[in-house]
C-alpha cells in the first residue's frame, strides 16, 4: 500500500479534471489517510458483536426485556424484521442471506416469524408503542404482495403499532413495479432505501448485479409518486472494474436522482469469510490508489452537490431528518446505520437480528435450521448476547457522543455519569493524550473548552477517534478497513 500511497498525489491531476476545480473543500492528505487506515468496528454497537457470548441466552433475554418494562417510563419500541431470501446472488455481499427462487420458503418463514413474534408479545408489555418499524435483508422485495400484507398483520396483531412512525423497507429495484411500490405505501411504508451499489453495466456484470437504470430511476419516481417521505441509495466503492471515469459517470446519475440520503459503502474484500466474495476476479478490484482516489472524488461531488455529511459513509440533503437530527443531538447509530429516534429500544426478529433491550443486546441464531428448530420448540432463538458492564455502558455513551455528535465533551461526561472524565480514564490517560493530540495536530480533532469537536476531515475517522475509548481494543482483521 505504501507504493499506492507515494503516487496517490499524482491522481489528483486527474481527479480535478472530474469534480469542480474551485471546490473548496480541504482534500485529504494521503499520509493522513496511510496513517490511520486501519482496520476497526463501525460502531453500530458497543461493545460490538464480536464481543457476544453464550453465556448470555433466552432466560437474560427475558429478564433485560423485564427490567426495562418496569422503568418508569418505559421507552418506546423499534421493530427489525430480517427477510434473508435473495432471487440471485451478488458476489460482494457479507449479509445474512439465502439464494432461492422457492418462494414457498417464505410462507415457512412468515410462519416462523408469526411465532417468534408471539414469543416475543408475552415479554413486551403491551402498551409499548412501536415508533419504528425497519425491513431488512436479504431483499424484503422478495415476499410479494400479500406475504408482506400478512407480515405487517402479525406485527399489527402483536404490538402496538404506531402508523405515524417511521416504517422503512429495503428494496431491490428488480423486484418492485409501480404497482408495487403503491402497495408498500397502502401497507405503511413511508422510507424506502434502494441497492443501487454502482450503474456502471461492465461492474454489475462483474459483481452478478445487472440492474438498469431506467428500472432504479423508475423505482425512485414511483417512490416519489406514492408519498414517501424519505428516498434513500446505497453504493458501493471499491468494486471490481471501477474507475474515477466510471465512478464519476455513476455519481452523475445519482446526482439526477437527487436521493434524500445516499449511503456509500466501502467494499471489504474479505473472500475466506464470505463465500460469495471467492467468485470476485482479485484481478479486477481497484488499487488502494484508487480507492483513496474513488473516495476523494465521493466526498468532494457530494459536499459540492449540497449533501451535508452525516458521518463516515452517510450523505443527506440539508432538510432530512437525519440532518436536522445531526445538529439536535437526537441522532443515533445502530446496526442499520445512522438512524433517529435514538429514544427507542430495538426488538429484532427472524434469522440473525440483533435486539437491544436496556443495557443488554441479544442475537437469533445466525444459521436458518436452527433458527426454525428454537422457533418451533417454542423459544426465542438468542443464540448470545451480552450485559452491559457499568464501564461498557460509560463507554458506549461517549463512542455514541463521538459517532452521532461529533464530539468529546468533558462537562457532558460529567453530567451523565457523575465522576471526571480524566478521572475516569486515569488508567490509560496518558495513551489518550497521545492519540487525541496527534488526532489534533492531523485536523480531526478541534479543541474546545470542555472537550474536542470533530472536524469536517475527522468525520471520515470517527472510527479512530471512537476506537480510543474501545477498552476491547478491536482493531483487528475481524472488521473492515476505516477508510
Amino acid at each position: 500500500m505504501c507504493a499506492d500511497i507515494r503516487h496517490f498525489a499524482n491522481h489528483h491531476a486527474q481527479l480535478s479534471e472530474t469534480v469542480m476545480q474551485d471546490s473548496p473543500i480541504q482534500r485529504l492528505d494521503p499520509e493522513l489517510i496511510a496513517r490511520y487506515d486501519v482496520s476497526g468496528p463501525r460502531y453500530t454497537s458497543y461493545p460490538t458483536a464480536v464481543q457476544f457470548t453464550d453465556q448470555f441466552d433466552e432466560k437474560s433475554f427475558a429478564r433485560a426485556v423485564g427490567d426495562s418494562n418496569g422503568a418508569p417510563i418505559p421507552a418506546p419500541l423499534s421493530i427489525y424484521v430480517h427477510v434473508p431470501f435473495c432471487r440471485q446472488l451478488c458476489f460482494y455481499c457479507a449479509c445474512n442471506k439465502l439464494v432461492t427462487q422457492d418462494t414457498a420458503k417464505a410462507v415457512e418463514y412468515l410462519d416462523l416469524l408469526e411465532r417468534e413474534a408471539q414469543l416475543h408479545s408475552k415479554l413486551v408489555d403491551p402498551d409499548r408503542e412501536v415508533r419504528q418499524l425497519h425491513l431488512g435483508g436479504g431483499s424484503p422485495t422478495f415476499l410479494d404482495d400479500a406475504q408482506l400484507e400478512r407480515l405487517i398483520g402479525i406485527l399489527d396483531q402483536y404490538f402496538k403499532l404506531n402508523r405515524q412512525g417511521e416504517w422503512s423497507i429495503e428494496i431491490d429495484p428488480r423486484t418492485v413495479t409501480v404497482e408495487r411500490m403503491k402497495h408498500l405505501a397502502k401497507l405503511g411504508f413511508n422510507r424506502v432505501s434502494f441497492g443501487v451499489q454502482d450503474i456502471n453495466e461492465a461492474v454489475q456484470a462483474a459483481v452478478n448485479r445487472v440492474q438498469s437504470l431506467e428500472e432504479t430511476r423508475a423505482c425512485i419516481q414511483a417512490a416519489r409518486d406514492v408519498g414517501m417521505k424519505s428516498v434513500s441509495v446505497d453504493l458501493i466503492y471499491g468494486l471490481p472494474l471501477q474507475t474515477l471515469e466510471s465512478y464519476s459517470e455513476t455519481l452523475d446519475e445519482v446526482e439526477r436522482l437527487a436521493p434524500d440520503r445516499i449511503a456509500i459503502y466501502n467494499y471489504a474484500h474479505l473472500p475466506e469469510r464470505f463465500k460469495a466474495q471467492r467468485l470476485i476476479q482479485r484481478h479486477q478490484l481497484p488499487s488502494a490508489e484508487t480507492k483513496l482516489s474513488l473516495q476523494e472524488l465521493i466526498r468532494e461531488r457530494l459536499l459540492a452537490a449540497g449533501y451535508v455529511h452525516i458521518g463516515m459513509d452517510h450523505y443527506a440533503k440539508p432538510d432530512d431528518e437525519l440532518v436536522n437530527a445531526l445538529h439536535n443531538g437526537s441522532l443515533q447509530r445502530n446496526f442499520q446505520g445512522y438512524s433517529t429516534h435514538a429514544e427507542c429500544e430495538m426488538i429484532g426478529m427472524g434469522v440473525s437480528s440483533i435486539s437491544a433491550i436496556g443495557n443488554s443486546f441479544a442475537q437469533n441464531s445466525h444459521r436458518l435450521p436452527e433458527y426454525r428448530e428454537r422457533v418451533l420448540a417454542g423459544h426465542i432463538p438468542i443464540i448470545r448476547g451480552l450485559h452491559l458492564s457499568e464501564d461498557d455502558q460509560v463507554r458506549a455513551q461517549l463512542i455514541s457522543q463521538i459517532m452521532c455528535q461529533m464530539k468529546i465533551d468533558k462537562d457532558d461526561f460529567l453530567q451523565h455519569f457523575g465522576v471526571e472524565f480524566d478521572r475516569y480514564f486515569e488508567r490509560d490517560i496518558h495513551a489518550l493524550e497521545h492519540q487525541l493530540k496527534q488526532m489534533q495536530d492531523d485536523g480531526l480533532l478541534e479543541p474546545y473548552d470542555t472537550g474536542y469537536r470533530v472536524s469536517e476531515t475527522g468525520r471520515y475517522f470517527l472510527r479512530n477517534v471512537a476506537m480510543c475509548f474501545d477498552r476491547y481494543n478491536q482493531a483487528s482483521e475481524k472488521f473492515s478497513k476505516v477508510i
